[in-house]
């Protein structure tokens, strides 16, 4: 027990509950007392107590009563709304702990935050479940700027930084996952694979029209781990073409295995196309992973955004 609070109070977090109508998944209430002594045995259905955050927000921890839930972190347990601190100030995210000992860590990036990318975009949002039935602890999060992530747009280097907070973040709160693996859209996918390069651990990834026509990708040299690329033919944000290079190069590397999927009709947003996409990463997956059982879906209550 003192090990687990040990390991919340360094990841620097807290934790908010959203009311029953915009929940990400519909749990009962855990006795985190008889949870944290043994977190894999079953759990006790009992209330937990409520509280708010505290008007000081640099010292979250200091909590006091109010109609909000706020939960620590502990595995198993559902808590959607989560805040951490990064290298711009604090981040907004949304985090799925797996009820699985060891379980992997996937990471989701949103498409350009000046552009209205945020982590409720549909694909992100698609993404985030399609990991989570396959047994992830999965975290999705804003970019410094976005939604109640502090700080401002910083043309890729800050938010290199947030992706690499949120990596640590979330491996302080699963220190006995076996493996990470990082998916990205758009913006999220060039910023992905930079942290694909910097973290040795990453052993897959996602990478959803990377935009190799307006971003650099030439850091790939070579890619450290196999991965999946995921474009559609009608894409002209980032056109197959300027890609396919790119993906080419990379097949002729020994010791990975990269796959291209193009999926058609689509265009850079999958507008029509967005379970589609996200039944070739579920695919994609399955293959790597052995076909792992399939968890339940979580009650996918909060609406994700229509573009």
């Amino acid at each position: 027990m003192l090990a687990i609070q040990k390991r919340l109070q360094s990841s620097k977090a807290y934790v908010l509950e959203d009311p029953p109508d915009r929940q990400d998944f519909a749990e009962p209430d855990i006795d985190l007392a008889s949870l944290a002594a043994n977190c894999h045995a079953s759990l006790r259905r009992r209330s937990a107590p409520k509280v708010k955050r505290a008007a000081n927000a640099a010292n979250a921890r200091q909590l006091e009563t109010s109609n909000r839930t706020i939960r620590p972190i502990v595995c198993g347990v559902s808590m959607p709304e989560v805040m951490f601190n990064g290298p711009g100030g604090r981040i907004e995210g949304r985090f799925h702990p797996s009820t699985i000992r060891g379980a992997p860590i996937a990471i989701i990036l949103h498409p350009h935050p000046q552009f209205g990318g945020t982590m409720n975009n549909q694909i992100v949002y698609n993404l985030y479940y399609t990991f989570a039935e396959r047994g992830f602890s999965v975290l999705r999060f804003n970019f410094r700027g976005v939604g109640r992530s502090q700080g401002g747009f910083d043309h890729g280097q800050g938010e290199l930084s947030d992706a690499a907070a949120a990596l640590d973040w979330a491996q302080a709160v699963s220190p006995e996952a076996r493996a990470c693996w990082i998916a990205g859209i758009s913006f999220g996918a060039w910023i992905g694979m930079q942290l694909l390069m910097r973290r040795p651990e990453i052993e897959g990834f996602v990478a959803i029209a990377p935009p190799a026509s307006r971003f650099d990708f030439s850091f790939l040299a070579p890619c450290p781990s196999s991965g999946l690329f995921v474009h559609g033919d009608r894409d002209r944000v980032a056109p197959l073409k300027e890609v396919t290079g790119l993906i080419e190069k990379l097949k002729t590397q020994k010791g990975i295995s990269i796959e291209h999927v193009i999926i058609p009709g689509a265009n850079h947003f999958f507008e029509n196309c967005i379970e589609l996409l996200a039944e070739e990463v579920g695919l994609y997956l399955d293959r790597r992973l052995g076909n792992p059982p399939r968890l339940p879906t979580p009650t996918r209550s909060e609406p994700a955004e229509r573009r």
